[in-house]
């Protein structure tokens, strides 16, 4: 056991990476404390292990350091961080440490950040919804509490601005509910935006704001999410609220992982990414839910860019595999103004039904949720078949097909960044858009439900 034993013989210095050598009972990914002679510290994670070898990643970079005057303490642990709520309200970089001018966050108890995934044999199915105040998202892929729903995005488009917005207003149907909103990797200005847009709900005492930049050492880019998620299982488990974890960019955190493995001098896979780049974006993502007999939960919608928009990328492909279902952003509603410029046809949520419907968010929802989207894919053929024979030629039912795309963006899916909109209000928007439609093209709508809500709009 290494802890409390300081090791001086450092032997190279390369990088953010330094080698110490003869070091014992040392461990894979354990923190270290790095003190120079003038008596400051800085902090560093193991990498590698290797006889009497360790090499750290020093997470302050080694600028300044030189072998002779740098000695290197073990903690015997992985990375902790205290627990509590003593984190609500507070601002913090990639590794915990306060941003916000505050003393450092403390806490009657403290955990590794690396987590496990939840007990299968534990979870409660997720039954409740999340409301964004998004309509779109609240009225065609209803987010459920306990679920992990990320948001596909391409570069240049509003991702962050919507996942800003997710986390500033968003409510779970009166129960407590708090935010912990992670950034990776983030240039300054938006760093600054996030700060700004989120800096009422901090206020307030309902967020954590963990933020780390892209020029911060990697290193700490994979300590941020674990950071987060560990904060959000103390608030959702043992303090019993629902907690919703916005993590943006895991491309960047992706990223993060490649370049640390090539350090390594890992063997890459695909695109450079290491192999066990699935298993590593799983032990995060399997970390959100429900546990029985608990009555908190975690909610995980984290933020990725694909490069180019491609979605067989190894970071949204794995990520797919993992969560139930994705938002994705569209780059042609965004260059027509259409904000949020969510492609309702390419999202999905899986278990949209399990929090949706009676007794959760309202009886005609899932009714007519379906019939939109329904008419939204026959409306796509309709604009399709037009450009090849004008839309002059179309059938009366083909054109009240286009009439409904139209006012389905205009009267639901177009919102303002600083716009939180009721339930109640998301599903009359939705159905003054279907009521463009023909009566008898309802068919997912029933007579009863019809009379209640149309209002003499369907013919």
């Amino acid at each position: 056991m290494s802890k409390g034993v300081e090791y001086g013989a450092v032997e190279s210095l390369r990088g953010s990476l330094l080698v110490v050598r003869e070091v014992g009972g040392v461990g894979w990914d354990e923190s270290a404390v790095v003190r120079l002679d003038d008596g400051t510290e800085r902090h560093g994670v193991v990498l590698e292990v290797a006889g009497d070898l360790a090499v750290l990643q020093v997470l302050e970079g080694t600028g300044g350091l030189r072998p002779g005057g740098v000695r290197v303490e073990f903690t015997g642990s992985p990375f902790r961080i205290p627990l509590g709520r003593g984190w609500l309200g507070r601002v913090c970089d990639g590794r915990g440490e306060p941003l916000d001018g505050g003393p450092p966050v403390l806490g009657p108890a403290s955990a590794a950040v690396n987590g496990w995934p939840l007990n299968p044999v534990h979870r409660e199915p997720p039954r409740e919804p999340v409301l964004t105040g998004v309509s779109g998202i609240d009225a065609l892929t209803t987010v459920v509490r306990g679920q992990k729903l990320p948001i596909f995005s391409v570069p240049g488009l509003p991702h962050l601005q919507l996942a800003t917005q997710i986390a500033a207003q968003a409510t779970a149907s009166g129960d407590p509910f708090l935010v912990v909103f992670a950034a990776m990797g983030l240039p300054h200005a938006d760093i600054d935006f996030v700060r700004a847009a989120l800096e009422t709900r901090a206020a307030e005492g309902e967020l954590v704001m963990l933020l780390n930049t892209a020029d911060d050492p990697v290193i700490e880019r994979l300590l941020t999410p674990r950071i987060a998620l560990t904060v959000a299982e103390h608030l959702a488990f043992v303090e019993g609220t629902h907690v919703l974890v916005v993590m943006s960019d895991m491309t960047s955190y992706c990223d993060a992982v490649r370049e640390v493995a090539a350090a390594r001098r890992e063997i890459p896979a695909r695109r450079a990414y290491p192999g066990y780049l699935y298993s590593d974006l799983a032990s995060l993502y399997e970390r959100c839910g429900r546990i029985r007999g608990r009555p908190g939960s975690v909610t995980i919608m984290p933020v990725l860019t694909m490069p180019a928009g491609d979605l067989t990328h190894p970071v949204p492909d794995l990520t797919g595999y993992i969560t139930e279902g994705q938002i994705v952003l569209a780059d042609d509603l965004h260059a027509r103004g259409l904000y949020p410029p969510l492609d309702v046809l390419g999202s999905l949520s899986r278990l949209m039904r399990s929090g949706a419907g009676p007794g959760r968010t309202r009886n005609d929802h899932l009714h007519v949720a379906a019939q939109a989207i329904a008419a939204l894919a026959r409306a796509r053929q309709a604009a399709e078949l037009a450009d090849l024979i004008g839309a002059g030629a179309l059938s009366d039912t083909d054109r009240s097909y286009l009439s409904f795309a139209t006012a389905l963006e205009d009267s639901l899916l177009r919102q303002r960044a600083d716009e939180a909109r009721g339930f109640d209000e998301t599903l009359d928007r939705l159905w003054q858009a279907v009521s463009v439609l023909p009566r008898r093209e309802l068919t997912m709508v029933s007579e009863a439900l019809a009379a209640e809500h149309l209002r003499g709009g369907a013919r």
